[in-house]
């Protein structure tokens, strides 16, 4: 592409060098740089892109976007106020706006965004509607599934993803976005068929510092919505049980068309009659004037609000409800999700990503809900984020299971002992106990279990990881879990 094309997409303070240049690729770390391409410099938390602007030049950089003046007889120097937004800007250039041809779904909150999109993509899909993926548990391009590396990409990723959708066939897509990726302007310039608010609790507080800053992250793709210029019918579709949607949705009064869900009698997708079991979920939905059963191989009160999301953005989206609820009945096992550990024991074991307070609480009553004679929790909380939380999800297992085990999550650059310590300041029984390796934890877990016990294995979920101060060892809770069953084969008596 003409490098005349781009730099009129950024409006840039000053170049330097020659205009009159082709590029063929675009990079934001210096490694990455092909010849005749143009390197994006950011500011990073950790490192200053910067600083590897030679480097990105004897690569082969023609063009150097930079928030300062380089001098540089190889490539030519576009200084502009901000890289961020630049590279965000240059990138649906570059990629012809992808978003443009795609029905876009964006699902943004604290719990409930994976379940949700995978819900929404799953329903697309029955409806004719190819739709790829972008979440935190992996990205579905056609019939190509990639690891996740974020929740949301960087700016230049997420488009290039949405055009290897597009050139892949798929109508459609739908994407987790964390409060992290709209504070970076990493979706900026995408526009939206509908955004999905789930719900707002405490987290993330070591980036945004308050939980005001937070929800503002948040609300800044809802107010964006009546901005965009091609997607002029874009819908917020809000959870009125949440207080932050509640807010939100009188903050768009008359500005963006707004689908709310819920259980009070307000709100336009309304769920009642809710019946949990082991096989899945059933409750009744009143919305767009007509009653409907619906039926989700997912437990939980939660999977009721996801479900009622997905169908409210597919209805937007102009999918047939009735057809929409057909299809969430044949919905996939969402990886990490309340996910079942296979064992042929008198007990249950589950694993989920539950790692706020609020999640943990929503999963532990949702299993209260089976009955068990007893519910063992083991948990543990991330290093290097939010050590406020560390008590709350202490109280939380404190108050709704019957034992807990505290052990690492990933510890990353913290002590896992220390770690431990903060969260166990919030019990207040002795039903506990630490135990640091987490395999060893989850092993004691199991060994604890009586018949009819359920055993909830929480914080992880998907991942198949753990990360230290130094390194990252493979971990899957679901895979040490197995092991463990294995290796205590004990058949109680009924």
């Amino acid at each position: 592409m003409q490098l005349k094309t781009l730099v009129a997409a950024v409006s840039p303070r000053q170049i330097i060098g020659p205009v009159d240049r082709v590029v063929e690729s675009i990079a934001y770390d210096s490694r990455r740089v092909q010849r005749n391409g143009l390197f994006v410099a950011l500011r990073g938390e950790k490192s200053d892109g910067h600083q590897f602007i030679e480097q990105a030049v004897e690569k082969g950089a023609a063009v150097v976007v930079t928030e300062q003046e380089v001098q540089s007889p190889r490539a030519t120097c576009v200084v502009v106020e901000n890289t961020r937004t630049a590279l965000a800007d240059l990138a649906a250039v570059f990629y012809e706006r992808p978003a443009r041809r795609l029905k876009l779904a964006a699902v943004t909150g604290t719990n409930g965004k994976t379940t949700t999109t995978f819900l929404l993509k799953h329903i697309c899909e029955k409806a004719g509607l190819p739709c790829g993926l972008l979440g935190t548990v992996r990205y579905e391009i056609g019939d190509r599934v990639l690891p996740a590396v974020r929740t949301t990409p960087e700016s230049l990723d997420v488009q290039e993803l949405l055009a290897q959708m597009v050139n892949a066939g798929c109508k459609a897509a739908a994407m987790e976005v964390s409060s992290h990726a709209i504070a970076q302007d990493r979706v900026r310039g995408l526009e939206w068929d509908v955004a999905v608010f789930t719900n707002l609790t405490q987290d993330h507080l070591d980036f945004h510092g308050t939980m005001e800053k937070y929800f503002e992250a948040k609300a800044e793709l809802f107010t964006g919505l009546a901005e965009q210029k091609s997607k002029t019918n874009a819908t917020a579709v809000i959870n009125l049980d949440d207080r932050h949607g509640a807010q939100l949705v009188d903050r768009l009064e008359k500005k963006t068309p707004v689908v709310t869900y819920g259980v009070g009698a307000r709100a336009d997708f309304r769920a009642s009659s809710y019946h949990a079991e082991f096989a899945g979920t059933s409750y009744q939905l009143d919305a767009r004037g007509k009653s409907y059963l619906v039926r989700i191989p997912l437990i939980g009160r939660f999977n009721v609000a996801n479900s009622m999301a997905a169908l409210a953005a597919a209805s937007s989206m102009g999918i047939n409800l009735r057809e929409a609820i057909l299809s969430l009945g044949r919905s996939p096992q969402v990886p990490g999700r309340l996910e079942a550990v296979p064992a042929k024991r008198q007990f249950q074991v589950f694993v989920d990503y539950a790692h706020t307070d609020d999640a943990l609480l929503n999963v532990l009553k949702t299993l209260r809900e089976l009955s068990p004679k007893r519910l063992i929790v083991v948990f543990g909380c991330g290093g290097d984020r939010d050590k406020q939380k560390r008590p709350l999800m202490a109280r939380v297992a404190d108050q709704n299971a019957d034992y807990s085990i505290i052990t690492s999550d990933n510890p990353r650059k913290e002590d896992p002992d220390a770690i431990i310590a903060d969260a166990e300041r919030g019990f207040r029984s002795d039903r506990y106990e630490k135990v640091t390796d987490r395999a060893k934890a989850i092993a004691r877990a199991i060994e604890l279990a009586q018949p009819r016990d359920i055993v909830l294995i929480a914080g992880k979920g998907h991942e198949a990881y753990q990360e230290f101060s130094d390194h990252t060892v493979p971990f899957d809770d679901i895979q040490v879990a197995r092991q463990a069953l294995e290796n205590h084969p004990l058949e109680f008596g009924s």
